[in-house]
């Protein structure tokens, strides 16, 4: 946590670089206005301490006071405690006014003054959170993110999409890896009522089980070993509006049943805290497993399953939407060329005819993939079938030492797989990986398991 500590007077700084290093702040001090500007404009920092009177003026506060607004407009996110030994009701609410965060008085109490440092950082940490949030969410409001479905398999799937996307409906996205379950719920949440508020994704299948709570409920300080500071889960950031939790149905049953309680009540308590917040966010969660022969299997719980799919929506695999093909790499074109700054790039008809003869066992991601790497690897921006450069499944090598690294890796799990008849939790046992580990890694080869 870096700290800016301003004060004229050297024995105060002094004194209070101890107490925060001894903290585990990391200070850095100022003994002028113009030395605290230079610091911030130079600088990133989580808090400063600003004190308000200077050598100019010894009571009034008002150069302290005339630099807030300064720093503000620095950084709007830059939470600033000030303190003076002069202070007064009038002063703490002029400061307040003018961007101050909290007000302490000399002679400091040392508990109270770092209590007071740790929940500003904590509190602008969220903030800086939730304004990177509102930006991308800013930026979806402007451009809702197109999704490419003209094809007739997915008039169906964008009816349903189009009736449900503006209620608060917790919806279900099922499908095969890769077919574009977050583009969806990002589209879901862009068309929706809640669209000013953030889309908050977590990947809830991958979170191990010593973090999930804290991850998605938050903690207090002190709730445990590295509990340094108080901090904010991804239900109380996704407040007013969604949380999207992709790989649902790789969560333990211990965690399912963390989940549900806030499900259907919309309260939660941080780890370590005896107080129940109460929350408002829309779920949408996405799995590419079977979730009722889960249930069916005891893996999961059935009345998690009823509160995640209000609406579940399918999405089908590219190998049936074929018709959406062209366009779709036609849009991850336009994409990756700005993103590269490749002027002209566009496909030889060759290209095209390549991508539709290719089964696209990864999907949607595959495609836009193959894309990528075709537009960097084309000489002069013009795509050809030779810049495609996508492995059919039967010219994948059949020898270990002929493979790459990822093709091994995938070569050995799904082995591990055949070999526990598909058993998740024995084939990761053999591989030396935790469960959620091995299923994002099947996740990423697009291989499946029974559990």
């Amino acid at each position: 946590m870096k700290i800016l500590l301003a004060d004229d007077q050297p024995d105060v700084l002094e004194a209070l670089r101890l107490l925060v290093k001894a903290e585990g702040f990391s200070p850095t001090l100022a003994r002028s206005p113009a030395a605290v500007l230079a610091a911030v404009e130079g600088g990133d920092f989580d808090v400063v301490l600003l004190d308000l009177n200077y050598t100019r003026d010894t009571t009034s506060g008002r150069e302290g006071l005339s630099l807030l607004p300064k720093l503000r407009e620095l950084d709007a996110t830059l939470p600033v405690v000030v303190m003076t030994a002069w202070g007064s009701v009038e002063g703490a609410v002029e400061a307040m006014r003018k961007g101050a965060r909290d007000y302490v008085q000399k002679p400091w109490d040392n508990a109270r003054l770092l209590a007071t440092l740790r929940s500003q950082v904590e509190l602008g940490r969220a903030l800086r959170r939730m304004r990177r949030l509102e930006r991308e969410n800013a930026a979806l409001r402007g451009e809702v993110p197109p999704l490419v479905a003209g094809s007739r398999a997915m008039a169906p799937v964008m009816r349903l999409i189009e009736r449900i996307g503006p209620s608060d409906a917790n919806v279900l996205l099922t499908g095969e890896h890769g077919t574009g379950k977050e583009v969806v719920a990002c589209y879901l949440h862009a068309i929706s009522r809640r669209a000013s508020g953030p889309f908050v994704p977590v990947n809830a299948g991958g979170l191990a089980e010593g973090v999930f709570e804290s991850e998605l409920f938050g903690h207090v300080k002190g709730a445990f070993t590295d509990a340094r500071e108080d901090r904010i889960g991804c239900f109380e950031l996704a407040d007013a509006g969604t949380l999207f939790l992709d790989e649902i149905a790789n969560m333990p049953l211990a965690q399912q049943a963390k989940l549900l309680r806030v499900l259907q009540t919309g309260e939660l308590s941080p780890v370590g805290s005896s107080k129940v917040r109460k929350v408002n966010a829309r779920v949408l969660s996405a799995t590419n497993v079977d979730v009722g022969a889960e249930v069916h299997a005891g893996r999961f719980r059935e009345d998690l399953l009823y509160r995640l799919n209000t609406v579940e929506i399918h999405l089908p695999p590219l190998r049936e939407r074929r018709e959406d093909i062209p366009a779709l790499a036609g849009h991850f074109l336009v994409s990756h060329a700005k993103r590269y700054r490749i002027e002209n790039a566009s496909f030889d008809p060759s290209a095209i005819e390549a991508l539709l003869a290719h089964p696209f066992p990864g999907n949607v991601r595959e495609l836009e993939h193959a894309v990528e790497r075709a537009l960097l690897l084309a000489p002069s921006g013009l795509i050809r079938a030779e810049d495609i450069m996508l492995r059919r499944p039967s010219q994948a090598p059949n020898r270990l030492e002929e493979m790459t690294l990822e093709e091994a890796e995938g070569h050995l799990i799904a082995r591990a797989l055949a070999r526990t008849g598909g058993n998740v939790s024995d084939a990761a046992r053999a591989l030396g990986l935790s469960r959620s580990a091995l299923y994002r890694r099947m996740q990423h080869f697009g291989l499946k398991g029974s559990g």
